[in-house]
């Protein structure tokens, strides 16, 4: 075990550096479009809402649980960079609290050097946003252009059998809206049922985090911490495709309007297809 949690931390802090890597490449894309166009009229910023979960204390392992904060965090400076406008969400409203896992500062998996979620996570603009977050059944479709499910060891919880969630992300895909998600926050696409009956996973390409990485989770902690496997459940549908990387390393993939990343680590990755969505 103890040769494998540096590897992971090596992974996340490689995917934290590339994100600011990530941020000029999209920064230029953006110029070269206005350079090559015509004067343009400064767009509608697009809007985006993030679904947490609210924190289960304690969780199935006898811990607090909540979100995972480089899931959130990283994203949401990216958005930021682009001028987007952005809501938090979680199914109860009110306060949430990221795994303590995935604190860089002092959290058995977060790391360091991301200096990201630690201006994230002490932002006196963010701060309010995670105390008083909307209530889910407060969100409407029709004002955004994308939601994005984040993960973290809650959601197994929060989000498995929440019907007004699975309908919400099932709205905005028939929509033709983006839907992402993310890590544990891809445990709805389990479940999740298009207006027609239709399990939206059908036929589609998407990931989560892998049974790889619950093994890795699991010796850290010497018990099991959660009380299933996502990809183990999505092998025993034939429709669907659940695809991964490497463990803890980024990796996400687009299926038209569907956009999943695999861990904490494919947060950049994961927003820049998003990105390329809503300006593609």
């Amino acid at each position: 075990m103890n040769s494998q949690l540096p590897f992971a931390r090596r992974q996340v802090l490689q995917a934290a550096a590339a994100l600011y890597v990530t941020s000029l490449s999209l920064a230029s894309q953006a110029q070269e479009k206005a350079s090559a166009g015509t004067p343009a009229v400064a767009p509608t910023p697009k809007r985006v809402v993030f679904v947490v979960s609210n924190e289960v204390n304690p969780g199935p392992a006898g811990f607090p649980i909540g979100y995972y904060l480089t899931e959130l965090a990283h994203p949401y400076w990216l958005f930021q960079q682009r001028g987007y406008t952005m809501d938090i969400a979680s199914p109860l409203g009110g306060r949430v609290v990221h795994d303590a896992m995935s604190d860089p500062e002092g959290g058995r998996f977060g790391p360091p050097q991301d200096f990201l979620s630690i201006g994230f996570k002490h932002s006196p603009r963010v701060k309010p946003l995670l105390e008083n977050t909307k209530k889910l059944s407060d969100v409407k479709m029709a004002d955004y252009d994308a939601i994005f499910v984040i993960g973290g060891l809650g959601p197994m919880i929060t989000f498995t059998d929440n019907v007004a969630l699975h309908q919400l992300f099932a709205s905005f895909y028939e929509a033709g809206k983006v839907s992402a998600t993310i890590c544990h926050g891809s445990v709805i696409l389990l479940k999740t049922r298009l207006s027609t009956g239709k399990l939206l996973a059908d036929g589609k390409q998407w990931t989560g985090f892998c049974d790889a990485e619950e093994e890795i989770v699991d010796k850290a902690y010497s018990r099991q911490v959660q009380p299933f496997r996502i990809e183990t459940e999505a092998k025993k549908n034939p429709n669907t495709r659940f695809v991964q990387g490497p463990p803890y390393r980024p990796f996400a993939v687009r299926d038209g309007q569907l956009i999943s990343g695999q861990q904490g680590s494919s947060g950049a990755r994961t927003a820049e297809l998003v990105i390329q969505a809503l300006e593609g």
